[in-house]
């Protein structure tokens, strides 16, 4: 019987590393091979610059950001009759990070129309921010980044985020490394809150259509700030990690028939989520349990068929009601370990949950036909070899089979996540979960 089953493992073994090389090498979009950037990519010449040309705030400038709430984000009232990507307000604003602002950057916060998963019109906002380096706005390309922000409470998006508030959000520090190489390359960048920001309801960002709309969105808002200056021809591309990867995997699903006039050239997907019920499976008692938490409080805004609060325990109503009101870092880091179904009725899985399986059927990617013409690179970890994998790897492979077989042109080039590659290349290891391997593919793919 032992050997039977060294057997059996050693076939499945050899089938996996079949099928990982067999999508390498099957027909993919154009473009170069990943690779890591090096320093000097990162701190280029315009990253430098943006150095050069800050400051630190003033003590006032910090502090404000971090006691209110803006009066931006208060909603008008809608006619119903609002075609979704309407521009609603816009306004200048400062980069600030860390206290620093830096140079040579402008921005504006947006708040636009959206649809709801219902089909009713909905609000969302958003930032824009644009190197300031001499070239003609309206000749940019365009790069909706979604980043990997899982955040169910308010206040803790893009918007803010990047104007001083929640300033120690793990999402915001994993985006500076990828956003110094697009600005270095001259892209704008466009930015969804995935709803408004300013709204103290728990926010529905796990929602993977409600996270596209949003996103596609908040790009023909961004082309309808005049200031701005940007052209609606310029090529724009997507690039989603981790929680922003979900909406940005729906968005090419759904881009031909919700937004068809963009302009969108190609698409990146890094740690990205394409089955919530085995990522739930998967992340249930590893270090990632607070986020698996986190991801069924972020459905349960757009699903609330879901009643999450009926199948917790009185420990897990407690949880939940924190993670509602909270910002990723560093409230869904508090479970570490932890066993999921020790915080449900039963002792229930999650996972297994039958009020749960409406929101995971719908929220399952490569349903859909990806959008016809747009490049997309999906780089995910290629095996489930590293605490931080914990995304299935098959999932990823699953969604690029489904998309090619409709004719989609994509290009696997999977990243090595392994604790061998932590230990012997942690620059490499760090930058590439990071999803910095892919804007060279990202930025030939949106010269043509």
């Amino acid at each position: 019987m032992k050997a039977q089953r060294w057997i059996v493992a050693a076939v499945a073994l050899l089938s996996a590393l079949t099928v990982g090389a067999s999508l390498t090498a099957a027909p993919a979009a154009a473009g170069p091979p990943n690779r890591t950037p090096q320093l000097g990519e990162v701190f280029n010449g315009f990253v430098l610059g943006t150095f050069q040309h800050g400051r630190m705030g003033t003590p006032d400038e910090i502090l404000k950001p971090l006691q209110s709430t803006d009066p931006f984000y208060k909603e008008p009232r809608l006619t119903g009759s609002e075609k979704a990507g309407t521009l609603l307000k816009a306004e200048p604003v400062a980069i600030q990070f860390a206290g620093f602002r830096p140079g040579d950057v402008d921005a504006y916060k947006i708040m636009y129309v959206t649809t709801a998963l219902d089909g009713e019109p909905d609000i969302s906002t958003g930032l824009i921010m644009i190197p300031r380096d001499g070239r003609k706005n309206a000749t940019r390309p365009i790069v909706s980044y979604q980043m990997a922000n899982d955040s169910v409470g308010a206040n803790c998006h893009p918007s803010v985020m990047w104007t001083g508030g929640d300033p120690i959000d793990g999402a915001s520090w994993s985006a500076l490394g990828p956003l110094a190489q697009l600005f270095g390359k001259g892209y704008a960048v466009v930015m969804s809150d995935v709803g408004n920001n300013g709204d103290p309801r728990p926010h529905g960002v796990f929602a993977g259509k409600y996270n596209a709309r949003t996103s596609l969105d908040a790009v023909r808002a961004a082309l309808a700030v005049r200031d701005a200056g940007l052209s609606a021809s310029s090529p724009i591309g997507m690039f989603g990690i981790a929680g922003g990867g979900v909406g940005t995997g729906h968005a090419l699903e759904m881009k031909d028939q919700y937004a068809p006039e963009l302009n969108i050239k190609a698409a990146v997907l890094e740690g990205m989520v394409p089955n919530y019920r085995n990522f739930i499976a998967t992340a249930d008692g590893s270090v990632g349990s607070g986020f698996a938490m986190a991801t069924l409080l972020g459905l349960e805004p757009h699903y609330p068929d879901m009643r999450i609060d009926d199948h917790l325990t009185d420990a897990g109503r407690a949880v939940a009601d924190y993670y509602r009101t909270q910002c990723q870092t560093p409230a869904y880091f508090t479970l570490p370990l932890v066993p999921l179904n020790t915080l449900f009725k039963g002792n229930e899985s999650p996972a297994t949950i039958p009020a749960f399986q409406r929101a995971y059927r719908d929220n399952v990617m490569g349903q859909g036909t990806a959008a016809k013409g747009v490049r997309t690179l999906v780089a995910s970890c290629v095996a489930d070899d590293s605490p931080m994998s914990l995304v299935p790897a098959a999932d990823s492979r699953k969604l690029v089979r489904a998309w090619r077989s409709r004719g989609a042109r994509v290009d696997y080039q999977p990243t090595d996540c392994s604790m061998v590659k932590f230990i012997t290349d942690m620059y490499g290891w760090g930058t590439d979960l990071f999803g910095m391997q892919t804007v060279d593919w990202l930025a030939a793919n949106l010269k043509g």
